[in-house]
C-alpha cells in the first residue's frame, strides 16, 4: 500500500491560558502527524482539551508556542488576513450546534463559505446543490433552518463544511444533540464523504461506537495526545453497537 502524504505535522504544540495569577496548561508539547485521508477520533475526559486542540489546529485560536505544518507549510507564521483566507478555503468545521443563519435557506447557508471566498455565484450554487444532494437534502434546498429537523440541520452544516472541498474537516461532537438513529445517519455521511473525497477528518466524540469505528483513535491526556489505536486508512463501516450518542429526541434523519 502506498503511504499517504502527510497533511498535518504538529510539533511541540503548547496552549496555555492565564486565569488570575495562575497559568493553566491545556496542551503541553503535543506532537502529532496525520496523513492525507486519515479519519481520526479524538477522545478524552471532559476538560482534557479536545475542543481547544481542534480550535488551535483549525486556526480559530493561536498556540502559545509550537508549529503546525499543513502540507509542509508552517501556518502559525501566517498573517491574520492570510490565515482567515486559508481557513475558509482549506478547513471545514462541524460543531455540536449547527450555527446555521436562520434567515437564509439551506442552499444559501451552504453557499456562504464560497461567497466569503469570492467564488462565482453560478459555479457556487451548482456546487452547493450537488453537496446538498450528496447529504440527502436535494428536496430541502429552499427550506430555512427552522423548517428542518435536527438531523437535517446537521446535514446542512456538513454540506456547508464540505462545499469548498476542504483538505481537512474538524468536527466537535457533531451528533451530540441528536438521537441515536439520527446520529448514525450523520456518522455514515462522514465515512461516505471520506471515501468519496479523501478528506482528512478529526472528530471529537464521546460516542464509543463512533470512536471504535474510526481507523485511528487519538486520546488527549495530560496535555499530550496518545495513539490508542492505529490502522490502515480504510474505516470500519460496520456498526453493531447500540450505544447512543445522547438521550433519545424526536429528531429524524
Amino acid at each position: 500500500m502506498t503511504e499517504a502524504p502527510l497533511l498535518l505535522d504538529i510539533r511541540n504544540l503548547r496552549k496555555s491560558f492565564v486565569h488570575g495569577d495562575k497559568t493553566i496548561e491545556v496542551l503541553n508539547n503535543l506532537n502529532l502527524e496525520v496523513a492525507q485521508g486519515e479519519m481520526c477520533a479524538v477522545v478524552g475526559a471532559s476538560g482534557a482539551g479536545k475542543s481547544t486542540f481542534l480550535n488551535v489546529v483549525g486556526t480559530l485560536d493561536a498556540p502559545t508556542s509550537g508549529t503546525i505544518l499543513f502540507g509542509g507549510e508552517d501556518i502559525t507564521r501566517f498573517s491574520a488576513k492570510k490565515l482567515a483566507a486559508f481557513r475558509n478555503r482549506t478547513i471545514g468545521f462541524v460543531f455540536q450546534f449547527h450555527y446555521l443563519l436562520p434567515e437564509f435557506t439551506a442552499l444559501e447557508n451552504v453557499m456562504m463559505p464560497g461567497l466569503i471566498q469570492g467564488v462565482g455565484s453560478r459555479e457556487l450554487e451548482a456546487s452547493a446543490r450537488a453537496v446538498l444532494d450528496e447529504v440527502g437534502l436535494s428536496h430541502r434546498v429552499t427550506h430555512k433552518p427552522g423548517e428542518l429537523s435536527g438531523g437535517e440541520q446537521q446535514r446542512v452544516a456538513l454540506a456547508r463544511a464540505l462545499v469548498l472541498r476542504p483538505s481537512l474537516l474538524l468536527a466537535d461532537e457533531p451528533t451530540g444533540n441528536l438521537d441515536h438513529v439520527t446520529a448514525q445517519g450523520i456518522h455514515e455521511l462522514f465515512f461516505e464523504m471520506n471515501r468519496r473525497y479523501n478528506t482528512t477528518m478529526l472528530l471529537v466524540t464521546h460516542n464509543p461506537s463512533l470512536a471504535e469505528r474510526m481507523p485511528r483513535m487519538l486520546r488527549l491526556d495530560g496535555g499530550a495526545v496518545h495513539d490508542s489505536r492505529s490502522a490502515d486508512l480504510t474505516p470500519d463501516t460496520s456498526d453493531t453497537s447500540d450505544s447512543p450518542d445522547s438521550p433519545d429526541s424526536p429528531d429524524s434523519p
